[in-house]
């Protein structure tokens, strides 16, 4: 796989980086990580010491990466969206030696380092970086050490732990499997946070070692998207399904405005998406839409959209054979078309820990296998189908029912501008199943409209799976990252058979 240094040699003008406000070639993205090298082994870093990076989608953030990568440092990119104290948690936890962060969020780096005694080293672009970085050699570096890359998990349960990864795993060859020029000069969209594992590894360092330009947007918005690819000729992009649905949810006449015949390749993950919403897209943009299951810990499948076509609603076969099995709690291997936890492959040389957490290692582990707690199962074919994750599993009057099923068929429903589906206590059937409904712009909730909802699932599901009670809110709580904070709404309505308070709702009966 070719680097950023070759492509520095080959296409030293062609554009590397393309920010809302600066633009970074081949050439600039190469030398100015040379100086960021030398700057950091300065100020008394070395080889395999930890950098934590508190930056927005911008140019820097992109040299931060290469510097580590090539100076033999540790870099554990931080979520903005944290209080400070959470921060703190991470850069120490880390045992940061260095902290960089753009100016914007440097207060919360000077505060995060206060509880990390490890971080003596803080660079702040926009304001420190730019003078470390004029006061260093631009020239290729005498010694280059690869460094690897520690994310830390979203956290739904407990504190984030980190996600350690051996050398050889980081160095591990990387396939163009996505269909990228290999001569360079392709342009990929990123729509998502850098410092999430997925927007890290597929909108930059994927298209960055086959020569595309990163065109970065610094927060998603669905018509800017449209029009980021019409200007700049986007060619490939990653998104999550909430995207494309709301893709989906603009007028046509904002779609139509803007020139997305450039795209080769629609990359999309991270949670399962409606089969309608899939199908609409493919529809829009051809059969470019590529869908993978995979996360932080490891990769399991990937699926284009001429075999989803054949096989609405799977994320694709294992890479390789038996790289992704569905199991019982114990790891035990469940025969095909039976539900169960997802476990994917990890073999020694590539296996990750949490760091300096070996309880939650071994707990996540079964044999060579770990699951996250995705449920699923796999066809007579070898097809891997995801119903939901076993956190959001609701039990109702004894029977297993996946939010992800009733989400999907309220997203077919034109008033609806997103959903989660979320059980609630319920002192007769155990759990109660609870649709909390964003509608789209120009409707209105109401008791009507509550009822129809109810309606429209009972002739699309079985009437056990339906929603029993349909709630509005004006905005579902997001993740940055586009999910839905389904524990959130939970703990909001855990007690809305007693709550006073109540927005517009209604009743359905069960038969």
């Amino acid at each position: 796989m070719p680097t950023v240094t070759e492509w520095a040699e080959r296409l030293p003008d062609a554009p590397a980086i393309i920010g809302s406000s600066a633009t970074r070639t081949f050439r600039d993205l190469d030398r100015n990580a040379n100086r960021l090298v030398r700057a950091l082994r300065r100020r008394g870093l070395v080889d395999g010491d930890p950098v934590a990076l508190l930056c927005g989608n911008r140019p820097e953030f992109v040299e931060v990466v290469h510097a580590c990568q090539r100076g033999g440092f540790r870099l554990t990119p931080i979520n903005w969206h944290l209080t400070a104290d959470e921060a703190g948690y991470i850069v120490n936890d880390c045992e940061a030696k260095a902290i960089i962060a753009d100016l914007e969020r440097a207060e919360m780096a000077r505060q995060a380092r206060t509880a990390a005694p490890l971080c003596e080293v803080e660079i702040v672009i926009g304001d420190t970086y730019e003078a470390a970085l004029a006061a260093e050699s631009d020239e290729p570096l005498e010694e280059t050490t690869p460094g690897t890359t520690m994310l830390y998990t979203s956290g739904t349960t407990g504190r984030p732990k980190g996600v350690h990864r051996p050398p050889a795993a980081e160095r591990a060859a990387a396939v163009n499997i996505f269909g990228y020029d290999e001569n360079g000069g392709d342009r990929h969209l990123c729509t998502g946070p850098l410092y999430h594992a997925a927007p890290l590894a597929f909108s930059l360092a994927m298209p960055l070692a086959w020569g595309a330009a990163v065109v970065l947007m610094e927060s998603w918005d669905a018509e800017a998207s449209l029009r980021l690819i019409d200007t700049h000729g986007v060619t490939h992009t990653h998104m999550v399904p909430t995207m494309f649905h709301r893709l989906l949810a603009l007028p046509d006449e904002t779609r139509t405005r803007y020139d997305v015949s450039s795209m080769k390749h629609v990359l999309h993950g991270a949670a399962p998406c409606p089969v309608p919403v899939k199908r609409r897209m493919i529809e829009w943009l051809g059969p470019i839409v590529v869908e993978y299951y995979a996360a932080t810990e490891g990769v399991g499948s990937f699926v284009d959209s001429a075999t989803w076509l054949e096989h609405p609603g799977t994320v694709g076969k294992p890479f390789l054979p038996e790289q992704v099995i569905i199991g019982d709690d114990e790891g035990t291997k469940l025969p095909n078309g039976e539900i169960g936890l997802v476990y994917i492959r990890s073999p020694e040389a590539m296996r990750f820990t949490y760091y300096k957490d070996d309880a939650k290692t071994a707990s996540a582990f079964r044999g060579e296998y770990f699951t996250l707690g995705d449920v699923g199962y796999m066809d007579d074919e070898g097809y891997l189908y995801l119903t939901d994750r076993s956190a959001n599993l609701i039990i109702s009057g004894g029977v297993n029912i996946y939010p992800a099923e009733v989400d999907a068929v309220l997203l077919e429903h034109e008033a609806v501008g997103d959903v989660a589906t979320i059980g609630i206590p319920d002192e007769e059937w155990g759990e109660s199943v609870v649709a909390v409904v964003e509608v789209r712009a120009g409707v209105s909730p109401s008791p009507a409209l509550a009822d129809e909802l109810i309606a429209f699932c009972r002739e699309r599901l079985s009437h056990y799976k339906c929603p029993r009670r349909i709630e509005f809110v004006d905005v579902l709580p997001r993740q940055d990252n586009g999910k839905i904070y389904k524990r959130v709404l939970r703990d909001r309505f855990r007690d809305l058979a007693t709550t006073a308070e109540r927005s517009v709702a209604a009743k359905g009966g069960v038969s």
